[in-house]
């Protein structure tokens, strides 16, 4: 007796795979008709030309803030390379004699514990910016049940303000400590440096502290969940870099003279 074979609907399951997005290997790509995850029901794979998602806001956000800090390292590259040219120039008087007029200066103590201070203020800040991502706070934000995340992210935001602001008061005291010396900004080429660094230092960090203000304002505002995320994680970054400007900076004050 002949065996029969039934024969296969290629026709629908083909329709069957293009309709779940499915490539015949039994898996779904993670981009599956689902939201965007900002709240406003925005589709990764369908949505009207031009208009972005979340993610890629977030993208284009950190793309910004990537290009604006790429400028400020520049500027400080080229103040730490004028310290060094500095560091190394002399001439010969009249006399016939090698001059010099670098003079290191003496770095106030309470450096130590301003580093400190800000090394200690990036971890609060990471930990902020950490819980504006976390998955169960998001997903209830979506369905409305109050707002978790501004509720964990708040004490962190502020914390890193208060530790800002810290820091920048032990600086104005490492200059009152310098001047009390008659250590000023003319003093020397050294002095003139030690001045310039940190007061440049400070005038980034005080546009951090301000934008730590702007968040902890929209964290209680802003209904749209985005915004938050996305202002408060480059608010997070741009600190973290301050950090890692300073812990540089200070090593060639400390060390370097």
């Amino acid at each position: 007796m002949p065996s029969t074979i039934t024969p296969i609907n290629t026709e629908w399951e083909k329709k069957r795979r293009l309709d779940d997005h499915d490539s015949g290997h039994g898996r779904r790509p993670p981009n599956d008709k689902r939201t965007g995850g900002g709240g406003d029901n925005d589709n990764w794979n369908d949505r009207p030309q031009g208009n972005r998602g979340p993610r890629e806001k977030l993208s284009r956000a950190r793309l910004g803030l990537f290009f604006a800090l790429a400028g400020d390292t520049m500027f400080f590259v080229a103040i730490v390379s004028a310290f060094f040219v500095a560091q190394g120039s002399s001439h010969i008087d009249a006399y016939n004699r090698y001059i010099n007029e670098w003079l290191p200066t003496a770095i106030p103590p309470i450096l130590w514990l301003n580093t400190a201070v800000l090394l200690l203020s990036s971890v609060t800040m990471e930990i902020a910016r950490r819980t504006m991502f976390r998955e169960n706070d998001v997903m209830d934000e979506w369905l409305g049940l109050g707002k978790p995340l501004t509720r964990r992210a708040l004490p962190w935001l502020a914390a890193t303000t208060v530790l800002g602001l810290l820091f920048l008061a032990g600086q104005a005291e490492a200059w009152r400590q310098l001047g009390l010396q008659h250590v000023f900004f003319a003093s020397n080429p050294s002095s003139h440096f030690f001045y310039l660094i940190t007061y440049t230092h400070a005038i980034h960090l005080f546009l951090g502290i301000g934008a730590l203000g702007v968040s902890l304002f929209t964290l209680y505002l802003s209904r749209q969940l985005e915004t938050r995320q996305i202002l408060v994680d480059c608010t997070g970054w741009y600190w973290h870099t301050m950090g890692v400007f300073w812990i540089l900076l200070f090593a060639l004050l400390a060390f370097f003279q």
